[in-house]
């Protein structure tokens, strides 16, 4: 377990898993007046949220399934990275991909967060990338079932 330092602002609650199963942990957002998201329209919304983390550790921010599948409402770039120099607010970007206007309120579970270690690369240039069975097949080339 890695420990990460967290501030919060404006009464906000800090991320945390619903689960003892869950791998991620829901943001809320926090609001001084709900936000009403029209079919495709977009929002920032703040949750109040601030953390540092330790190099070589990525914060991912993702859509929630249930209210992606129920109401339309995802993440705008489907998952987004707080990198470890970043020390500013989490805000979520959301897209309501839904037919009906769906409104955010304070305190609202808006989206998940996943806390992962990343490896940083160094690139070396290679006239030769080596074989595979698949090799430059993609999008769709290994099939359905």
């Amino acid at each position: 377990m890695v420990k990460v330092n967290i501030r919060t602002e404006r009464g906000a609650t800090a991320p945390r898993y619903e689960t003892e199963g869950s791998a991620g942990m829901d943001l809320r957002a926090r609001l001084d007046e709900p936000v009403k998201l029209a079919p495709m329209a977009r929002a920032l919304v703040p949750t109040g949220v601030f953390i540092a983390l330790p190099q070589g550790y990525e914060a991912q921010v993702r859509s929630r399934s249930g209210l992606s599948m129920n109401h339309g409402i995802a993440c705008v770039n489907g998952v987004g990275t707080v990198d470890s120099d970043y020390r500013g607010e989490i805000l979520v970007p959301v897209i309501n991909l839904g037919d009906e206007e769906y409104t955010i309120s304070d305190g609202d579970r808006i989206a998940q967060m996943i806390v992962a270690k990343y490896e940083r690369v160094e690139w070396e240039e290679a006239d030769i990338l080596g074989e595979t069975p698949r090799g430059a097949g993609g999008f769709g080339h290994t099939g359905v079932k």
